[in-house]
């Protein structure tokens, strides 16, 4: 079947956007790189007084049989070392780029030799249905989702986020003053149904919201993965209701299969070929996009480092057109010395290889959600009204808690659920534990006037949880702090061991 292109959606940008116009200074950075050009146009310092001469830096090689924590032994035979020099003659073309080059001004749009990279990357995992579509450099996730704002959003527009979202996410829209109006989640993530209810309901005479903002895979806060239907349910009633879908996946490659509480019924998954890992994956938003109204944020901050902050947008070529005339006024570029280091690695790795990094990370992730759901269920109290819930995928588990069953709920709390998970979160740092109230991630934006429906009130308001990680400590601390988290809540409810 012939890919069209994607569909304008020029009439959903911001003001801003429509304002900004492209940098004329740097449409002549491209010449800079002409020989037979004397370039006096831009104050690009020389090369010759960056004090770099050359970068070195170790990793261990593909296929990682040793495991992708185990450290390089230094032999050939399964460590990487990667030599970038300032001389453009002296790197491997292709592969390498040059620090006179990684260091200068200029390729906002992100350096060749990484972009090429991820968007073949790209192209492997997600099938793409329309021709016009790119990638594009950015600082992270967190970076472009403020782009992403800029871009769309006028001060006093309404987006909508799952009803616990991200925190930082809402705090970038709020700063905007975007108003940022929840819809309700339940163990698989959005419900298209309250989705749509929302939006057929939408009060007369409010500006309906542009951008639908979720973290689909592993879900911050919650854990939750949205399974396919729902995507293309959800993908339907953006059509109807014309708005962009931003899928933010950082945690897309830390899929796993379904907590099994039986250790002796456990598998460690393998597959026969890099083809049968891609195809195991979850179907992404921009997958089942024909139009172009999805955007998808990608990152190396939970595959590779945060510190990288490395990152790159991918959707129709005339709205990432946006993103860099709004970069090139920003943040100018990602680090230089942060492309130039990726760069040498993923392009030593190759394709294969890192499609072996992302295997083995997602063998790590699935022994650290199983550590840390057996030791929940071993330190936190057996009762009906506490709930585990094991993920299928991300960083981070949640316990969900009936705030009403607490002894004193009516009266020293005053049957108010965030005194309750107040005085939770006060007895787990006493005890020396960090888990987040879920309240911290709350979104409760509304329309203007408010809807008479509130369709995005929660169906179990004395419901509180706790969102933890796995990720952050070595399995002996993280059964440390599970067992003072449980300690705190067998206190606070008053309950026997």
């Amino acid at each position: 079947m012939t890919q069209g292109i994607a569909k304008d959606f020029s009439h959903l940008f911001s003001d801003e956007c429509n304002s900004r116009l492209p940098s004329q200074l740097k449409t002549i950075l491209p010449l800079f790189a002409d020989p037979n050009l004397v370039f006096l146009g831009g104050g690009l310092p020389m090369s010759d007084y960056f004090p770099w001469d050359n970068l070195t830096v170790e990793s261990p090689l593909p296929p990682f049989s040793s495991g992708i924590g185990a450290k390089p032994s230094g032999d050939a035979s399964d460590t990487c070392k990667i030599e970038i020099t300032k001389a453009e003659q002296k790197s491997q073309e292709g592969i390498d780029i040059p620090l006179s080059r990684a260091l200068q001004y200029g390729f906002s749009h992100g350096q060749p030799e990484v972009m090429k990279f991820f968007k073949e990357h790209h192209s492997i995992i997600h099938k793409m249905n329309y021709q016009d579509w790119d990638v594009l450099a950015t600082i992270g996730n967190t970076g472009a989702w403020e782009s992403t704002l800029r871009i769309f959003c006028n001060r006093g527009d309404t987006i909508l986020a799952e009803e616990f979202a991200f925190s930082s996410s809402i705090s970038a829209a709020e700063a905007q003053g975007v108003n940022v109006f929840p819809v309700p989640l339940d163990e698989h993530g959005i419900i298209p149904s309250k989705l749509e209810e929302i939006l057929d309901n939408w009060t007369e005479g409010a500006a309906k919201p542009k951008l639908l903002y979720t973290v689909p895979t592993g879900q911050n806060p919650t854990g939750s993965s949205l399974p396919f239907d729902r995507k293309q349910a959800i993908y339907r009633i953006a059509q109807k209701h014309d708005f962009i879908i931003v899928e933010d996946e950082p945690y897309y490659f830390l899929q796993m299969e379904k907590y099994e509480a039986d250790p002796e019924k456990r598998v460690t998954k393998t597959y026969s070929d890099h083809n049968e890992f891609v195809e195991n994956l979850e179907t992404s938003f921009i997958s089942i996009d024909t139009e172009g109204r999805v955007l998808r944020l990608d990152s190396l901050s939970k595959v590779l480092a945060p510190g990288t902050r490395f990152g790159w947008v991918v959707g129709s070529e005339a709205i990432l057109q946006h993103f860099l005339r709004l970069q090139e006024m920003s943040i100018q570029a990602p680090s230089g010395f942060t492309q130039a280091i990726i760069a040498g690695t993923v392009n030593r790795w190759g394709q294969q290889g890192y499609l072996d990094w992302l295997i083995g990370l997602r063998h790590e992730y699935t022994a650290k959600r199983d550590f840390c759901i057996d030791t929940l269920h071993k330190y936190l109290p057996q009762v009906d009204y506490i709930k585990i819930n094991p993920p299928i995928a991300g960083m981070f588990f949640t316990v969900n808690i009936d705030a009403s069953k607490h002894p004193e709920f009516a009266t020293k709390y005053e049957s108010d659920p965030k005194k309750v998970e107040k005085a939770i979160f006060d007895k787990s740092i006493a005890a020396g534990v960090l888990v987040i109230p879920g309240n911290w991630f709350k979104a409760d934006g509304q329309t203007t006037p408010p809807q008479p429906e509130a369709s995005s009130k929660s169906e179990k308001p004395n419901e509180i949880f706790f969102r933890g990680t796995y990720a952050a400590v070595a399995l002996e601390k993280m059964a440390v702090g599970l067992q003072r988290f449980g300690d705190a809540l067998y206190e606070d409810f008053q309950l026997s061991k």
